[in-house]
């Protein structure tokens, strides 16, 4: 689940987003200060905005924020006393990790796409589908997880290119908004040093 808030812009809210909608029809069931979005097809819930959500639980920082256990506890129960029998669940893992590319293989449907096997920690591999110019076996990188919200407001997903699934995206500096990135294709390069899995840090990571 990613949690955002920007009170300034939005409001008192605070948005949960559960589910790709992946473009489809949803549909919008308030009971009281809380609204569930839904698939209209199925009923899925890809969504929650809860209201006045300040005077129910702290909320720390703008855009993509994480919750204290006792937070998500908070507003559980504000969905319990609304009707809802559904759960927030609190994932507080780093979505911004260092990773590096141990394997790769060119897309069997794409001229310019290659498939990639990420290590991005140290029991854990994601395959990640992508067209970075300077990607390379070896290479370390930021990698961000599903569940990231990227600083243009965009939300990573599990999904898929060209019929191969792919598990996050390896991060250019302009994707990431850092100062004095270059204005240009290609992903991050992390010195050797770097750790992999290591949350990213952009004073430690990042010299322009």
């Amino acid at each position: 689940m990613i949690f955002t808030y920007n009170k300034a812009h939005v409001g008192d809210v605070l948005m949960v987003i559960v589910a790709d909608s992946k473009n489809q029809e949803v549909a919008v069931e308030k009971k009281g200060q809380v609204a569930r979005v839904y698939l209209e097809a199925s009923g899925k819930t890809v969504a929650w905005n809860i209201f006045e959500a300040s005077e129910i639980a702290e909320i720390k920082g703008n855009g993509q924020v994480f919750l204290s256990d006792e937070a998500v506890a908070a507003f559980n129960k504000v969905l319990e006393a609304e009707g809802f029998t559904e759960k927030l669940e609190n994932d507080k893992d780093p979505k911004f990790v260092v990773g590096q590319i141990v394997s790769m293989q060119a897309h069997a449907d794409s001229d310019h796409l290659n498939i990639y096997q990420v290590q991005v920690g140290s029991d854990k591999t994601v395959q990640i589908v992508a067209g970075a110019p300077n990607a390379a076996v070896g290479l370390k990188t930021i990698v961000a997880l599903p569940g990231a919200m990227m600083p243009s407001g965009s939300l990573i997903f599990p999904g898929q290119l060209r019929g191969v699934e792919s598990f996050g995206m390896m991060c250019a500096p302009r994707e990431l908004a850092l100062p004095n990135a270059p204005q240009k294709r290609g992903i991050i390069e992390l010195d050797d040093q770097a750790v992999v899995g290591e949350a990213f840090d952009p004073q430690k990571h990042w010299t322009a």
